[in-house]
């Protein structure tokens, strides 16, 4: 049970940053998106994922993993649009 919720729980928070991602690349429109929040969130959500390593927790491992890449994403039309 503790894992499944674990699992319910990554997918909920990764998938969130899913209409983010697609806004802005339809849009390639970054202005009003912080690029430091995104500087800070990517390196909180690596440092995650390094600890769900360290831990061997699968649910931490993957959705800080697919996160990472949404933030990525988005930070990368961000430094592209200036």
């Amino acid at each position: 049970m503790e894992n499944f919720l674990g699992y319910i729980a990554a997918f909920l928070t990764t998938v969130s940053f899913l209409p983010q991602v697609m806004r802005v690349i339809l849009t390639e429109q970054t202005r009003d998106i912080s690029r430091n929040m995104y500087l800070l969130l990517a390196l909180g959500v690596f440092l995650w994922m390094i600890y769900g390593f360290l831990k061997g927790d699968l649910p931490i491992i993957l959705a800080n993993s697919i996160t990472l890449v949404f933030v990525l994403i988005i930070l990368v039309y961000k430094i592209r649009e200036k």
